[in-house]
């Protein structure tokens, strides 16, 4: 997403992304190139940081004729804050949900009344526990469980890399999760623009991952791009561009996303010598190609075939269709019935309804 996640897959031995660099119309203007392999076996790209810059970097690679993405493999990499409660810093995760927890009302806590533990509440609702009622299509993606386990096993077998300043650091954690060494774990990303840090949102946005998701997912990452992503190839894969079944979306820990006991949350998240932005950006490319290298080894008997879903794979909405419906939201049958509502006929946003509705804005 940025330069230095970027960087680190320059100048290594396995091969040369450097070799073939091609300029793509709509790409970031602080990255506007794709960086490929002399055969174009491999590319890489930098969208630029949060929501919109990947939304609008991803759309414009798969509506560019430069590119044939139809059986690619779509690896998503990035730094990201961690959930000390799930994992730790140096770590790794890979994601089967990706959470748009900043999709929601907000209110300034200290407005609220005292009963309600955050200031974030679901669109069209009253309290954080209660499910979205104002649905807008982004507010949770899933990927294919099956990838995701073939490429874990890959990725299990890269030495991470860890520091000593994330050594002392972790030791002040009570949870076994956060003092424990890094290592690679799956489960789940919550996007926001916002970059939050104390445990009263990590709580809040842990909730939020859990009910959005049915009770399946697992909140452990914070990231300001994935959604904006995953919404680009969903549409490209509507089109035919893109395969939504084999996208990867793997993230490494560089910071803790609260403070420990006795830490202030401001300097937890500004001044803090955490130790783990330099092994997350490392454990990017230790990680990385080992899942690079699995996919290429096993192409002919395995990957290029495809690795067949056995999980719902999409968005909120059900927008890809397939076999199996989504595990996640109101359901399909609800949603068709919104789509079918005159939007004038609906009931105002901001007026409590018992069933999701999609807002056309």
């Amino acid at each position: 997403m940025f330069t230095p996640e970027g960087e680190v897959w320059y100048n290594i031995p396995e091969f040369n992304l450097l070799a073939n660099n091609i300029t793509v119309p709509g790409f970031s203007p602080l990255f506007p190139d794709a960086h490929c392999t002399s055969n174009g076996e491999i590319c890489q790209l930098n969208t630029g940081e949060a929501e919109i810059n990947a939304a609008t970097t991803v759309s414009a690679l798969w509506l560019s004729d430069k590119f044939d993405l139809t059986s690619t493999y779509l690896f998503i990499t990035g730094v990201a804050g961690v959930n000390p409660n799930v994992a730790t810093i140096a770590g790794v995760a890979f994601a089967r949900y990706a959470v748009q927890v900043g999709l929601q009302y907000e209110v300034d806590p200290r407005e609220l009344p005292a009963n309600f533990s955050s200031g974030y509440f679901p669109l069209g609702t009253s309290a954080s526990d209660d499910y979205p009622v104002n649905l807008y299509g982004t507010e949770v993606f899933e990927l294919n469980d099956a990838l995701r386990k073939e490429v874990v096993q890959y990725a299990k077998k890269a030495t991470l890399n860890d520091s000593d300043a994330a050594i002392a650091y972790r030791a002040n954690y009570p949870q076994e999760a956060a003092r424990a060494a890094p290592s690679v774990v799956e489960c789940d990303v919550a996007t926001a623009d916002v970059w939050y840090s104390g445990k009263i949102l990590s709580d809040t946005f842990s909730n939020t991952t859990r009910i959005w998701t049915n009770g399946t997912g697992v909140y452990c990452a914070t990231a300001q791009e994935d959604n904006g992503t995953l919404e680009a190839l969903v549409r490209g894969a509507k089109a035919g561009k893109v395969d939504y079944s084999r996208v990867i979306l793997m993230r490494t820990f560089s910071d803790f996303d609260q403070p420990y006991d006795n830490e202030q949350t401001l300097f937890n998240l500004r001044y803090a010598n955490q130790g783990g932005v330099l092994p997350a950006i490392n454990n990017i490319y230790l990680v990385g190609i080992k899942v690079a290298q699995g996919i290429l080894a096993g192409w002919d008997s395995k990957f290029k075939q495809g690795i067949k879903p056995t999980n719902y794979v999409g968005d909120i909405f059900g927008s890809l269709g397939g076999d199996i419906k989504p595990d996640f939201g109101p359901g399909e049958a609800v949603i068709a019935g919104f789509r079918r509502r005159d939007i004038a006929s609906a009931p105002f946003r901001r007026t409590p309804v018992t069933r999701a509705r999609i807002i056309n804005d």
